[in-house]
């Protein structure tokens, strides 16, 4: 019984990602600021540890994944995996955290951004998926005012960026979509990493803080070798009297997801699950 709820998510995830989803492309033209040709995500085959990895993403998109109407309750995630924006851990970062945010009834979109090595990209990508769910809130039966980002280790870093650059004009408008605000509503950072990579591990220059940036759930582990990332995140956030709840345990490494034989991912979800309906005030 010990790892039961996680069991069952996966045999759900399993299930569910048999279903076909859609694919959003998020650039109709020329991915801004891209060298090479639009291509299908390249898949990585070096290693052999049952996680999907793509190694390189030239045309980004957002995978849809749409709750049963019958329990939807109006809130939009955008998913970033994690990978050092050097790859991108699509299933156990994605497709695996979609599936258990349907059951409880909210929209997931996972986000294939930029790889490898191309940050400023992976921003780009993430402003405009935000831009993109929000001008299709009617067609998938969410509210644009509860949409937010959910990112792990490096998804963790841009979901970050999300939340603390979008007043920042990256690039030129698409189309009528990005007329809309890129601003999350909420963001959740799961063993977020590159957080403290200011003056003496503190926060990282790039994120400033404004009183406009959303509230954040964050978790981490003690034994993780990014684990400063959060700590630092979480006093900057608290020191700038911003929304902010942080969750330590003293072990669980990095790079779990969902996936069982730890007790980080049994416990965050439940953690994460909570905030979620207390910001939200969602059933």
């Amino acid at each position: 019984m010990k790892h039961l709820f996680t069991i069952i998510l996966l045999l759900f995830s399993l299930s569910t990602f048999s279903q076909k989803k859609d694919i959003i492309y998020l650039w109709p033209g020329k991915v801004p600021g891209e060298t090479k040709e639009k291509q299908a995500p390249a898949i990585d085959t070096a290693r052999k540890d049952n996680v999907q990895r793509y190694n390189e993403v030239t045309n980004p998109a957002i995978e849809v994944w749409l709750p049963d109407p019958k329990i939807n309750n109006g809130a939009g995630v955008i998913i970033c995996p994690g990978g050092g924006y050097r790859k991108l851990a699509y299933d156990k970062e994605g497709t695996e955290i979609a599936a258990w945010l349907n059951k409880l009834g909210f929209a997931a979109f996972v986000l294939q951004y930029r790889i490898p090595d191309k940050k400023e990209g992976a921003l780009q990508d993430v402003q405009r998926a935000l831009r993109i769910v929000k001008n299709n809130s009617q067609k998938w039966n969410i509210d644009p005012e509860k949409t937010g980002v959910m990112g792990f280790s490096a998804g963790g870093s841009l979901s970050a960026r999300a939340s603390t650059l979008f007043n920042k004009r990256t690039y030129s408008p698409v189309d009528k979509a990005d007329s809309l605000s890129c601003r999350p509503s909420f963001a959740m950072l799961i063993y977020p990493a590159y957080l403290d990579q200011g003056t003496n591990l503190t926060l990282t220059p790039e994120l400033q803080l404004s009183k406009d940036v959303p509230p954040m759930y964050i978790f981490q582990t003690a034994d993780d070798q990014f684990g400063n990332s959060a700590l630092v995140m979480a006093g900057a956030l608290r020191d700038a009297k911003l929304s902010v709840e942080l969750h330590i345990l003293p072990t669980g490494g990095h790079g779990y997801g969902l996936r069982p034989g730890k007790s980080a991912p049994d416990t965050w979800p439940l953690l994460a699950e909570k905030w979620l309906r207390d910001i939200l005030k969602t059933n």
